[in-house]
């Protein structure tokens, strides 16, 4: 019998609707004595998070989509994305895997105007890592991290991955060429923050380091 999370995308019903957004805070306000410091050096790391899980050596990284379409986004998710109040967005949201656990919970958010010229294969991308493609990108550049602790059963989630206990999320906005888009990341019970060897990941972290600094000044 297959392992259940490689039978996510074939079991997700109708579309949900998210009613309650998660409470989405800057990164300063969240203190130590709230989010143990293991979990914050994942939740700010600001390198990709793809190489990180993919060098992690807790088993092969995949990535399944369970849904794809066009919304318009949830009010927060406009007001980051700097849109109208009715524009439609291409919505992805695909659960990452180590072998057969599924650790992370990713929701990506594409304006329209943003799926054009080199961008425009982002429609495209099925099973691949959204991460793996935006950090090849020499001009990108990330905003700042916005954190959220929600509840296990949150409408943020889809069904198949509710769980009993609360968990942290994270999401921030890339800009390539002055085009938007919002990718948020929610961590799962299957995932325990570990310490491992970030040679490349440093290397990648410090070119968005620059830009981190650039958009906030």
């Amino acid at each position: 019998m297959e392992p259940s999370s490689f039978n996510l995308a074939s079991r997700l019903q109708t579309r949900r609707r998210i009613v309650n957004e998660p409470r989405w805070q800057p990164v300063g306000h969240v203190t130590s004595s709230t989010l143990a410091p293991g979990l914050r050096t994942w939740l700010t790391d600001d390198g990709s998070l793809t190489a990180r899980l993919t060098n992690s050596g807790r088993g092969k990284f995949s990535v399944q989509r369970l849904y794809q379409g066009w919304e318009v986004p949830l009010p927060s998710e406009r007001i980051l994305l700097e849109l109208p109040a009715r524009q439609l967005a291409l919505v992805r949201e695909v659960a990452l895997l180590l072998g057969h656990d599924t650790v992370v919970f990713a929701r990506s958010v594409f304006p329209i105007s943003s799926l054009t010229g080199s961008l425009a294969h982002l429609r495209r991308l099925q099973n691949k890592s959204l991460g793996a493609i935006l950090f090849r990108h020499p001009g990108m550049r990330r905003h700042p991290f916005e954190l959220a602790l929600m509840a296990g059963d949150t409408d943020y989630l889809p069904a198949n991955l509710k769980q009993a206990g609360p968990t942290w999320g994270r999401r921030s906005r890339f800009e390539i060429g002055g085009k938007k888009l919002m990718v948020s990341e929610v961590f799962l019970e299957a995932f325990t923050p570990w310490q491992e060897s970030l040679h490349i990941h440093r290397m990648q972290r410090g070119k968005v380091s620059a830009a981190f600094r650039t958009s906030t000044q």
